[in-house]
């Protein structure tokens, strides 16, 4: 078992071994001062591993309750959001008591807003299935839900107080899901280590999933632990992500959020590269190893339309927009732009993307 602390406003640990669902009820004792817990899961996680921890959580003492929403980021919404909470009060849970979030990133980001706001916060712990949610999303504490104007505009920074990281459910990932993974993957050797990306280059999608997974969390967590409330250089996690959300909302939320950020990470490296922020060299190996992973690298969507939901973003300021920008492999930086040229520099981005593609 390898196990990594986050050192922020809570300190909690992040176990990462095969099994770990099993073992749910043993690992809540001491978190858990109440008796109850409740299970917020999804339409695809309940069925696969929902029985295995209401087992193990009743063999410890606990009494459960279970919250099943539809799998997908459109569940990630306000009417949820308010159904959970209203739930959690008819079932008379108390800030004693904990909840369990079961699922890949939109269970773990709802279930966190919901921990930080009901009874003002309560405990809880994420269980993440998917490799997205196991390197990224379910550590850092960044709760939210989504609002009809963007992604994550609703939220708040509430640590869980344990994470455990069952390698064994990465078994019964569909394979789209598992690259959706692999694109959040790939991204933090793109910003912090090149033996990361060259071990990931040499692999591919055979990577050795316990290195991989522990060291993508230690460097996730060394950010963290530096910037718990994103003001400066947490910011660098969102590579890909300010293009990639925009992709995800102009599709209606059809193209995941992994293949997304993926197309958004060749993006701006492209623009990059149209600028020269960037060497030739850099994008060509963040291409090529986005496509040795099978992931997309294009997009129908046009200058403008990504420019014009890009602006929603959280890390835009005033008339700036914070854009994270690949300098070289394990190095990037944060590249506040004008947000009247940023249509232009999105256009030359596609630009070159074509050209380089074609």
């Amino acid at each position: 078992m390898k196990t990594v602390t986050v050192n922020t406003s809570k300190s909690y640990p992040i176990y990462i071994d095969n099994d770990l669902i099993c073992y749910v009820g043993k690992y809540l004792h001491g978190i858990a001062k109440g008796n109850n817990v409740m299970i917020l899961s999804d339409s695809n996680v309940w069925p696969l591993y929902g029985e295995i921890a209401v087992k193990s959580l009743l063999e410890n003492g606990f009494k459960v309750c279970h919250y099943v929403i539809a799998a997908g980021e459109k569940s990630k919404s306000g009417e949820n959001y308010l159904n959970i909470l209203n739930f959690l009060a008819e079932n008379q849970l108390t800030r004693a008591d904990c909840i369990v979030a079961l699922g890949g990133g939109v269970v773990g980001d709802l279930a966190g807003f919901v921990s930080a706001t009901y009874l003002r916060g309560v405990s809880f712990i994420q269980i993440p299935t998917s490799l997205l949610a196991m390197v990224d999303s379910s550590v850092g504490g960044k709760t939210a839900i989504d609002l009809p104007a963007g992604k994550n505009l609703a939220g708040a920074f509430y640590q869980p107080n344990m994470v455990l990281c069952d390698l064994k459910a990465l078994d019964t990932l569909p394979k789209d899901v598992f690259l959706d993974g692999c694109a959040e993957v790939i991204k933090y050797g793109i910003l912090f280590e090149r033996n990361l990306f060259e071990h990931l280059m040499e692999t591919g999608t055979d990577f050795d999933r316990e290195y991989v997974i522990t060291r993508c969390v230690e460097l996730k967590r060394d950010v963290v632990n530096r910037d718990e409330k994103d003001l400066g250089e947490r910011q660098l996690l969102n590579l890909g992500h300010t293009i990639g959300h925009s992709i995800e909302a102009n599709s209606g939320y059809s193209i995941s959020h992994g293949m997304a950020v993926a197309i958004g990470t060749y993006l701006i490296s492209a623009s990059a590269v149209a600028v020269n922020l960037c060497t030739e060299d850099t994008f060509s190996r963040i291409k090529n190893i986005l496509q040795k992973f099978k992931l997309p690298v294009s997009t129908k969507y046009s200058a403008q339309s990504l420019a014009e939901l890009a602006l929603r973003d959280k890390k835009r300021a005033g008339n700036t927009l914070s854009l994270i920008i690949p300098i070289e492999i394990g190095k990037c930086i944060i590249y506040p732009y004008p947000i009247d040229d940023l249509q232009t520099f999105i256009k030359a981005g596609l630009t070159y993307a074509d050209h380089s593609i074609s």
